[in-house]
Order: structure tokens, then sequence, then C-alpha cells
């Protein structure tokens, strides 16, 4: 959470459902264009040697490799996505706290006011890319059809990167991440093993941690350990059997509640036409503190505590 003059300002990483609902929009207007150019202004020598697009020199040579390559494919590997080019390339997107890809057509206006210089790329269509959320553009693929994908980041987090498409699941960027909690392979006994990695962890952590299980964030945990009834602080080894296929079930309900809504954009968040998610208005606990709990027959309130430094919301009667 960010405080900024006094006023409470919230922000929260796309997780899974963000990423996928992005991937999916991505997939339908992108792949078989080919890029014609490639903008950034987030030069600075702050990231020299990061190899990402914030260094001047990395950007150099990703703007000139991926300049008349066409888009492929594109994947999504826990909250990075993943966009296969011609040339045996990969261009990794991470989103982090306040980015979001936009598709689009846009017009370059690099005029003299403050405004133009700070936000050149001005969006002329769909009309929901001038959602104000929509307008820090750090990074634009102009593609054969004369439509853009941008990058807004207000934050200047967001990670962009190039790899080579062969090996990129064992690259820096994605080694060690856990498996995919809604993919078929998934099951319950592969869900045990993994968080019992952790066996005297808090489940929150554990559910947040990349390296047990992809794609889970703080909104999403919240919600799935609300439905499972588990209180956050219950370490795995004190988990039974039953509370172990609740849980497993509410996370994979959960995500997928999240896909089906299109994400959660209670904070920055927006799909790839600029629009917003919808799976805030589905909120059982998350940013509900002090209201009714919703599930059926119980009384309880839901609450918020802090657990490893992050906003946890739970119901103070059903969750023990």
């Amino acid at each position: 959470m960010t405080y900024i003059l006094g006023v409470c300002y919230i922000t929260f990483m796309p997780e899974l459902p963000e990423v996928q609902t992005t991937v999916d929009g991505l997939r339908k207007h992108i792949v078989g264009l080919e890029i014609s150019t490639a903008w950034s202004n987030y030069d600075s020598l702050y990231y020299k040697g990061s190899e990402t697009i914030k260094d001047p020199l990395f950007f150099k040579y990703f703007a000139k490799t991926v300049t008349g390559k066409k888009v492929l494919s594109i994947e999504r590997r826990a909250k990075n996505i993943l966009i296969n080019i011609s040339g045996n390339k990969t261009i990794l997107v991470h989103m982090k706290m306040t980015g979001h890809l936009l598709y689009g057509k846009y017009k370059f206006d690099n005029g003299r006011s403050p405004a133009t210089i700070a936000d050149p790329w001005k969006p002329i269509s769909p009309e929901s890319l001038k959602d104000p959320y929509n307008r820090r553009v750090r990074f634009v693929l102009t593609f054969s059809n004369s439509h853009h994908l941008a990058l807004s980041d207000t934050r200047r987090f967001a990670k962009v990167t190039l790899v080579d498409t062969g090996t990129i699941h064992e690259s820096e960027h994605l080694v060690g991440i856990g498996p995919e909690p809604l993919d078929d392979l998934f099951t319950l006994a592969k869900f045990c093993t993994r968080i019992q990695l952790r066996p005297t962890g808090k489940i929150k952590l554990v559910l947040l941690d990349q390296n047990i299980i992809a794609g889970i964030g703080n909104i999403y945990a919240d919600e799935s350990l609300w439905r499972a009834g588990i209180h956050p602080l219950r370490t795995v080894k004190s988990l039974n059997e039953r509370e172990l296929s609740k849980l497993f079930s509410a996370i994979r309900l959960t995500l997928s509640h999240g896909i089906d809504f299109g994400g959660d954009s209670m904070s920055d968040y927006r799909n790839v036409s600029g629009e917003k998610g919808r799976f805030q208005e589905q909120h059982m606990a998350y940013q509900r503190t002090g209201e009714r709990c919703r599930k059926t027959g119980c009384k309880g309130t839901i609450i918020r505590i802090v657990v490893g430094g992050r906003g946890t919301h739970l119901c103070d009667v059903h969750q023990k």
C-alpha cells in the first residue's frame, strides 16, 4: 500500500488472472503481425547492465532485434507474459505493480508542453484507452497494421526484456518458479507436496511464494483462504487432509473466477482494450474490512491483519 499526499492509494501486482486476461486479449490482436518499430522512454543509467529495456544500451539491441519480426504466439508463465516472435526470440513482460499492456491506435505528439513530454503517446481508439490509468505509456511497439502495443506503467516498475525462446524456461527470469495451479497436471497430491516444502510456514505466505506455486498474489490468497475457511496464520503442518483439499479446490475456483471476470481492477490494472476487469465486484474478504461476512449463515465480520508485511483480510468467525 502506498500513501500519496495523505491519501491511501492502493496498488497490487497483477496476479495470474490479470496476466492470463492480458494474454488472451493479445492473442486476439497481435499474433501474425509484424513489428515495425520499438520505442521507450524508460532510459536511465541506473539500470545500466540490467538487460531490460530500462538500460539504454540494451534497448538499442532490443529495438534492432525485434524490428521486422513476426509475432508467432503468446503464453503465460506465472505472472510473466511471453510474446514469441520469429528469429527464436521471446519478449518477456512482467507488469509488476502498475504496469499493463494496451492495444489500439496511438499518435505520437512530442510537443513542448510538460504534459506532452511526459506522455507523448495519445490514444486514438478505442475510447477506453483514454482512461487516466492508461496514460503513462513507457514502451510502445508499432505493428505492420499501424496499431500499437503500449505499456502503461505509472511507477516504472515493469520489466521488459528479450530472451532466446528455446531456453527461456531455464533463464533467470523463469527458473525455479513453481507449478501452475490451473494446469490439469496440478493435482491435490502435487499441491500438498509443494506446500509441505515449507511445513512451518504461515499458509498465507506459503501461497504467495512463487517458488512453491506460481501466480497467486495477495488478493487471490485472501479470497481462497476465506473460501476454504482457513486462517492465514495457520502453519502448513497444522492443516489436515480435509482442509488441504478444501484449500486446493478454493484456489482453483478463485483463480478461475478471476479469469472469468476479466481480472481485478481495484487498482491500476486494465485489459488490453483499456477496460476494467470486474473481479473486484466479487470480493468476499479483500478490502472489505468491517463488513459482515458474506458466507451463508456466518455472523462474522471481515477484519484486517498484517501477515509478513502484507495486508490480509479474513472473517473473524469462520476462519479460526
